[in-house]
């Protein structure tokens, strides 16, 4: 058995220190058309579910009883984090995924995440180590443009750099949204090295291709309800790295959304604590 697991490590080694362990992939404009038809689909519900607080929240989009069960769940510190699809959604040499994930955040006030969704250059003290650093490259109205290097470790390192299109924005006195869509995104081999550089954007190893992240925020008696909905394009499954490549492709959109609401509740917490220090 010991000699069988050393030899499955042996062979897996020399292809964990290749810098591109999985096999190059392509984004074919079939996926890019798929995915931003998707994502359409997408905000015309967010833009539905926003024209009631009835409905503002996903997870509570349920009967009377699951409601009360699900609020008390979400106030009780329990964070909700679930796929939307029943799999990743196969398109033409690569897959879209979607998770949704929802939190509480006692004490804390709609103005608050607005805030904090403005913070651009405070991105990576709020959401390190995964942002590396940010950037404004414009703003103006509630909107902006922000470069945004990401650093993602399961199995591999990988390190990519984005731009994305932010827009945030208050629906009620008592609610908002934003929505950040990435408009290119580069795998960056080597970084932090003398010989760092950017691969060709879609020809990489299509760890990520693109990704969309939608917020909806809504106070509650006692504090704030807030929900994430990512949506990411990636490569599929390459054959015969189907061990290598998984975890990354098929887990890192989950665990990345996890690590994204807990670091923007401890955020919110922190802040609303600040406030109270204050009165």
């Amino acid at each position: 058995m010991k000699r069988a697991m050393y030899l499955v490590i042996g062979m897996a080694a020399p292809l964990l220190l290749q810098p591109h362990p999985a096999a190059a992939a392509h984004l074919d404009p079939g996926a890019q058309h798929a995915f931003d038809e998707y994502t359409a689909e997408l905000e015309t519900r967010l833009e539905r579910q926003h024209n009631s607080s009835e409905t503002f929240i996903s997870v509570l989009n349920g009967g009377p009883s699951q409601r009360t069960d699900t609020f008390e769940e979400l106030e009780s510190g329990t964070m909700i984090i679930e796929s939307v699809l029943d799999h990743p959604k196969p398109v033409p040499g690569g897959l879209i995924h979607h998770w949704r994930g929802a939190a509480y955040v006692a004490g804390a006030k709609s103005n608050d995440m607005l805030v904090l969704l403005r913070d651009y250059n405070g991105l990576a003290r709020n959401y390190g180590p995964e942002i590396q650093s940010s950037s404004v490259l414009w703003e103006r109205r509630g909107e902006a443009s922000l470069a945004i290097r990401l650093k993602r470790k399961k199995v591999i390192t990988v390190v990519l750099d984005g731009v994305y299109k932010v827009q945030t924005r208050s629906v009620s006195a008592s609610s908002g949204a934003s929505s950040s869509r990435s408009t290119h995104i580069w795998e960056v081999e080597g970084a932090g090295s003398a010989s760092e550089r950017r691969m060709k954007e879609g020809d990489d190893d299509g760890f990520l291709w693109r990704l969309n992240s939608y917020w909806s925020f809504q106070e509650v008696p006692g504090g704030l309800l807030i929900e994430c909905e990512a949506v990411s394009l990636t490569r599929d499954i390459p054959d015969g790295l189907g061990w290598l490549a998984t975890p990354i492709v098929e887990e890192l959109p989950r665990e990345s959304l996890e690590f994204t609401l807990r670091a923007t509740r401890n955020a919110l917490t922190a802040r609303a604590a600040k406030e109270n220090d204050r009165e």
